[in-house]
């Protein structure tokens, strides 16, 4: 597989719709509240059978300072107190989600996202993996993928070497920028000594991947300021880069209305900014992941993308496939047998619903045969950048060609294109498809096909 990308602008301008980042599909747009708790209770058993290992997602929603680009379901606030309430629920719905499943089911992927993990104190870090290994299979052998986001102004000195002690071996680092200016018109302000600081105690005390998250299209932001970043993420080395484009939304989401619009970068300065980047990183020998996404290649990142077994779930890309997720905490999502289900975002209800004994989730789907089969379709699409007819028939008893005869015959004006080439049974995503490959997976979005409103981002 041709891991090369060509950064055609002609192509781009004309493909840049808005669309779905299939982390989930079908997306959680058709996520309802008629798929609530009993029903997530009654799969989540039925998934024992299986055995299949657990993945566990926790959602700790404080944050000590609002970052003003950001669009996650957050909790600002100075007093470190407030982690203590939600915690205590955390830990009820940690024990009625566990009596859900086999406790023999080893938990091979963990994460603490949010907000801010590091948020909580050193003593509830302990308590909460503590309180974790009571209800689930925690492995102890560093086998897992244990990992957690870290803000870097929230590390002292005993942070990261407490956080390996308790099974973390993998740390993502919001970096974003390290223009002063540019920090400073997003209130995220951090050295960059500090996060370069972070990053070698990290590989000193033996994580084993460190990942950095960074922003363009951010204020003040142009090629030569967000060129002299990448250049410097670079010279440290990390496993894995995410490079997110801002979206301004200031309507969506009001931390975003503090954002001086005149300072953003221009459209066309912002593609010439992700240019820049992919070349800056790929000539630096990363692989283009997708969706924003690079890794080395030695990294099990890109090694399941050549063995065909990455995986795409709401945390991004994943080696993890036959897990089954489990969503911890507001807003958490879960992926349990052929259903996606949702807790409450709102803290109040979130705790109501834990104080009565009950779970938190107030939304989902259950995917039928059809749901099924097209969300292996777009995951094989845009997680390995091609498909094999065949592949599919097999495991959905389908004639591909016949099922999707409408799709194939839509993928027409892209192999025309030279997005991608369908050659005998077979779709390969050309160089130049790669960075809209939501626009090819977007052809087998039956949701997307009967949508009255557009409700996603732009494809770049």
């Amino acid at each position: 597989m041709s891991q090369s990308i060509d950064f055609d602008l002609d192509l781009i301008n004309r493909y840049n719709t808005a669309g779905p980042r299939y982390t989930s599909y079908p997306t959680a747009v058709q996520f309802h509240e008629g798929f609530g708790a009993e029903r997530y209770a009654e799969i989540a058993r039925e998934t024992n059978a299986s055995g299949r290992p657990l993945s566990l997602y926790f959602h700790i929603p404080f944050c000590d300072t609002v970052c003003f680009y950001c669009a996650c379901n957050k909790v600002v606030t100075k007093d470190r107190t407030k982690a203590k309430p939600y915690l205590d629920r955390l830990y009820k719905e940690m024990a009625m989600q566990g009596a859900l499943f086999d406790k023999n089911r080893p938990v091979t992927q963990l994460h603490w996202g949010g907000g801010t993990p590091t948020f909580i104190s050193h003593d509830e870090m302990t308590e909460l993996m503590g309180k974790t290994a009571e209800h689930f299979g925690l492995l102890d052998d560093d086998t897992g993928e244990y990992s957690i986001e870290i803000d870097p102004r929230e590390v002292d000195d005993s942070t990261l070497g407490l956080l390996r002690k308790l099974g973390f071996n993998r740390i993502s680092l919001g970096v974003q920028d390290f223009d002063e200016k540019v920090q400073k018109s997003v209130n995220r302000v951090q050295s960059e000594s500090l996060v370069l600081g972070v990053l070698e105690e990290a590989r000193s005390l033996g994580f084993r991947s460190t990942s950095v998250d960074l922003i363009y299209g951010l204020p003040h932001q142009d090629r030569k300021t967000f060129g002299d970043t990448i250049e410097k993420i670079i010279k440290v080395d990390p496993a894995r880069i995410s490079v997110f484009n801002y979206a301004h939304l200031p309507d969506r989401f009001k931390p975003q209305r503090r954002i001086e619009e005149e300072a953003l970068p221009s459209p066309g300065e912002k593609l010439a900014m992700l240019q820049q980047t992919i070349q800056q990183l790929t000539e630096a020998g990363y692989v283009y992941i997708g969706m924003d996404h690079f890794a080395k290649p030695d990294d099990e990142l890109a090694v399941a993308q050549r063995d065909h077994t990455l995986y795409r779930n709401f945390q991004g890309y994943s080696t993890h496939s036959n897990c089954d997720l489990v969503g911890l905490g507001s807003t958490s999502v879960g992926v349990v047998g052929n259903s996606y289900s949702q807790n409450h975002h709102d803290l109040e209800k979130y705790f109501q619903c834990i104080d009565d004994g009950k779970l938190a989730v107030f939304r989902g789907v259950e995917l039928d045969a059809d749901d099924v089969l097209r969300r292996d379709v777009i995951t094989r699409l845009i997680c390995h950048f091609e498909l094999a007819f065949e592949d599919v028939e097999k495991v959905h008893g389908i004639k591909f060609t016949d099922y999707f005869a409408r799709e194939l015959k839509e993928l027409k004006p892209m192999e025309d294109d030279g997005l991608l080439k369908v050659s005998g049974n077979t779709i390969t995503v050309q160089p130049a498809g790669r960075l809209l490959i939501r626009n090819i997976c977007m052809t087998f979005d039956r949701y997307l096909r009967e949508a009255t409103e557009q409700r996603f981002s732009r494809v770049i």
